[in-house]
């Protein structure tokens, strides 16, 4: 796990992603709470209704979040997210069913983190849970900026 985390954890913090406020930060103190998760082409990581268990920090591959239509069977890409995004952050964060369904339509990797680390990690390590927390929170803020960006668009 540490050379994992060594080598993708540790680069993303200079990079656009979730890790960005933990510069200075001991990385290697979060490699307890993390947990690496590989996916194949074509996999589904949850569907829409299912509990939501964890969150996952891609590190390698895309990851596409679909939503349910009004017709049954039917569904539409809202997203397609590469290496350093978040996703599931949303169900970490309100502990309500999966919003959207995700798949993998590539083989890629994943850090991820369940909800009871994720709470461990706050109690044991405050600064570095709400940086991390931080992070996620600036991620889906910026996610929903661009979805009034591209609303506004159809009208």
């Amino acid at each position: 796990m540490k050379e994992l985390f060594d080598e993708y954890g540790a680069c993303m913090i200079e990079e656009n992603s979730v890790f960005r406020f933990l510069c200075g930060e001991k990385v290697d103190e979060l490699e307890k709470y993390f947990q690496p998760r590989t996916t194949q082409a074509g996999e589904t990581l949850w569907l829409e209704g299912d509990p939501s268990g964890y969150v996952g920090i891609i590190t390698s591959g895309r990851i596409e979040v679909k939503k349910q239509t009004e017709f049954k069977g039917k569904n539409v890409v809202v997203a397609s997210y590469g290496r350093g995004s978040v996703v599931g952050a949303l169900g970490i964060l309100d502990g309500r069913p999966r919003a959207t369904t995700a798949t993998a339509p590539e083989e890629g990797s994943l850090l991820v983190i369940s909800r009871e680390d994720f709470e461990k990690l706050l109690e044991s390590n405050p600064a570095i849970g709400i940086k991390l927390l931080k992070g996620m929170l600036l991620s889906v803020s910026m996610r929903l900026r661009k979805s009034f960006e591209r609303l506004i668009t159809f009208f």
